[in-house]
């Protein structure tokens, strides 16, 4: 897909784990995706933000329920007008993605992201995915310098994930830019039925180099090699400039955090 100017079809999760949400719970909301930040629910905050960015082109919302759209109006306005279609979510987050994948029409690249990324600016949109084109990989992930992410926002915790070069954090935006790409996501589904059985993940990682990432002796560079050559695939990662790119919202924490930047107009 490298040199491609097909606008990427943006992917936005939004569904609800089974039990009680602590962020929906602190905003009085039936789902997370509709927590108020600023005087938009969250989803609409992403949905916007993606509808400004020149990379994107068709938005889908897969999630939140049908019965808990019909609590949000101008949510359900915005689908049955067509500006987003929306499909239901599944059990996990790499299974809706994975299904999500399948209703894309084929050859199309994809942006997966998700409906807690209140702090999401067009500009991180159209820079990761430009960015992706460029690099040429099949598969691409976004990721920003855990020291950055601290710096900026030294209220909030974060996700360090260690290598040996560096620490590095998630900013749940995920490049899809060729069928090919649609092993990742399958991958991930096996990961994620298996991420609480230890040993049967690091079967599935393989022991060598599972314990080489214990052991601090994997680079970022090293880890996508593996992955790449395990999948068959190009994986690849984009590192943003954008420390507010990691912030999302997970808890009820995150939700006040957030709300107090949005508030102060810092973003």
């Amino acid at each position: 897909m490298k040199g491609s100017t097909t606008p990427f079809t943006a992917i936005v999760l939004a569904g609800q784990r089974p039990g009680k949400d602590p962020v929906a719970e602190a905003a009085g909301v039936v789902c997370k995706s509709f927590a108020p930040i600023g005087d938009r629910p969250m989803v609409h905050r992403v949905l916007d933000t993606l509808a400004a960015a020149r990379q994107i082109g068709p938005r889908i919302l897969c999630g939140p329920s049908q019965s808990m759209i019909e609590q949000e109006p101008g949510l359900k306005a915005r689908i049955e007008r067509g500006e987003v279609k929306w499909i239901a979510n599944h059990s996990t987050p790499s299974l809706s993605t994975y299904h999500a994948l399948q209703s894309v029409p084929h050859g199309r690249p994809v942006l997966v992201t998700t409906a807690d990324h209140a702090l999401l600016t067009a500009e991180i949109v159209d820079y990761f995915c430009a960015e992706a084109r460029r690099i040429g990989g099949d598969v691409v992930i976004g990721l920003t310098l855990y020291e950055g992410v601290v710096s900026a926002f030294p209220g909030t915790k974060r996700t360090g994930i260690k290598f040996k070069d560096g620490v590095y954090s998630s900013c749940n935006l995920f490049a899809f830019l060729n069928p090919r790409a649609h092993r990742a996501a399958r991958f991930w589904r096996q990961i994620e039925q298996e991420r609480k059985k230890p040993l049967k993940m690091m079967r599935i990682l393989g022991w060598r180099p599972a314990l080489r990432y214990l052991m601090g002796r994997i680079s970022l560079d090293d880890g996508l090699e593996g992955i790449s050559r395990k999948l068959q695939i190009r994986a690849r990662a984009v590192m943003l400039p954008f420390p507010q790119a990691a912030v999302d919202v997970d808890t009820a924490d995150d939700w006040q955090f957030v709300q107090n930047l949005v508030k102060k107009q810092a973003f």
